[in-house]
């Protein structure tokens, strides 16, 4: 923990600097989003509403760099997410460049990494079927712990971090294109 850039105690401090409430719970680290639901049986560590939910640091052949952050249960076609976020064809990031520009692992990739993109070198990407779900969850940078926020907040969030996020429809880029008539 002590080489990330920013410690998920600086980043609860900032939200809160920002009038942002949330809540956090500690649990066993988790890297997958199966071991994240085995945290949520009644009287779990992630019992309760809410999205729970998944992030993706992918690199596009141009070079681009994207966040792309997503309900848990969605499958994410790439080819249809290309389409309907104009990017490259995408790929996933390699784990040194997603510590050089989040200040996270693989594992622990979350929005709230944007408070280590000071470049401003990632456009973020967030499901709207996601944005629709109150609260939301998140590892505030290690997968030890999780933070529940608002949808609205975490814009908030992601403005204050110099992010302009496109809240994009997953459902109709999995549909693919129009069928032509």
């Amino acid at each position: 923990m002590s080489d990330l850039p920013t410690s998920p105690d600086a980043l609860l401090a900032r939200l809160d600097e920002l009038g942002i409430r949330t809540e956090t719970v500690s649990h066993d680290p988790v890297f997958t989003v199966e071991e994240s639901q085995t945290l949520r049986g009644p009287g779990g560590a992630l019992s309760g509403p809410g999205g729970h939910c998944k992030s993706l640091f992918l690199k596009d052949k141009k070079g681009q760099l994207w966040l792309v952050v997503a309900d848990e249960d969605r499958k994410v076609d790439m080819k249809a997410l290309q389409g309907a976020i104009g990017s490259g064809r995408l790929s996933f990031g390699k784990p040194d460049l997603l510590f050089e520009v989040l200040g996270v692992r693989p594992g622990s990739v979350t929005p709230f990494a944007l408070v280590n993109d000071t470049g401003r070198q990632v456009k973020v990407i967030l499901d709207a079927a996601m944005m629709k779900k109150a609260p939301l969850h998140y590892h505030p940078l290690l997968n030890d712990r999780t933070t529940r926020i608002a949808p609205d907040d975490l814009l908030r969030f992601i403005a204050a971090c110099g992010h302009e996020p496109m809240v994009v429809d997953l459902d109709a880029a999995d549909a693919g294109p129009p069928a032509a008539g």
